[in-house]
């Protein structure tokens, strides 16, 4: 899949694939737009239209740095494309963005697919960075968020080191980890009534295995699926597995 074929409208960058009923997908904080190639690629021919928008995260400012705004951004996505309802998968962030416009906009929103999501509590990399000049640091940080290290490949390491190594970016970084960390919807979630696949990686030292039960047990509507020798990013480590999982859960709640 080309990433550079993005289309570009007002605040707007994202990739568009394929046709039919629409499902958006939000990376996370570190991710980025090919971490759901995968997904995209299999989802876009079986009669879904797939979006993925760039979460702001170096664009937006500074006081527009929280998960609040980046619902609403989604939301003002998914009018811009006017469409009426779609299903929004995230992980890490992404999920947690899902879960907080299914909140403030639950008629937007048909069905969420969280992986890995925060919003209940994450683990991050740190919230000061002191070794962030270091490459084999961020190097074995980045390995630390995958069961199997080989994931994170030299690219994914280079992105990630770059991206904390500028001043302006890793401020955004920063600011964007704190707000998850403190807009934490556990009393929201019981008020969540749309159906929700929740599928997490059995070694995710991120979002830990009981992160995920907690989801379970507040979301009235929700399903949870195990990956073994899976971390922090299912659709990346085990993505025919993850890509089944969706597909027969959309298939059962008639999406």
């Amino acid at each position: 899949m080309d990433f550079k074929q993005q289309k570009e409208a007002g605040d707007f960058r994202y990739l568009q694939k394929g046709e039919g009923k629409p499902i958006i997908v939000l990376h996370g904080l570190m991710g980025g737009l090919g971490n759901f190639e995968g997904f995209i690629s299999h989802f876009s021919k079986l009669g879904y239209q797939v979006f993925m928008p760039e979460l702001p995260i170096y664009t937006a400012s500074l006081l527009d740095t929280n998960v609040k705004y980046f619902a609403k951004f989604i939301n003002n996505f998914i009018k811009y494309l006017n469409i009426d309802q779609a299903i929004l998968i995230g992980n890490s962030l992404g999920g947690h963005v899902s879960l907080l416009h299914s909140k403030l906009f639950p008629n937007s929103t048909k069905g969420l697919i969280l992986t890995g999501s925060s919003g209940l509590y994450e683990n991050a990399m740190g919230d000061t960075y002191p070794k962030r000049g270091n490459y084999e640091f961020i190097k074995k940080k980045t390995q630390d968020v995958f069961y199997s290290p080989k994931i994170a490949t030299k690219e994914i390491v280079d992105e990630i080191f770059e991206s904390v190594n500028n001043r302006s970016k890793v401020i955004k970084i920063l600011a964007m980890a704190k707000s998850a960390i403190r807009h934490n919807m556990a009393n929201d979630l019981p008020e969540i009534t749309i159906p929700t696949a929740l599928i997490w990686g059995k070694n995710d030292i991120v979002t830990p295995p009981e992160v995920a039960d907690q989801f379970h047990s507040l979301l009235p509507n929700s399903d949870l699926f195990w990956i073994e020798k899976c971390g922090h990013a299912p659709m990346m480590e085990h993505p025919s597995l993850f890509n089944s999982i969706v597909e027969k859960w959309l298939i059962e709640k008639g999406f």
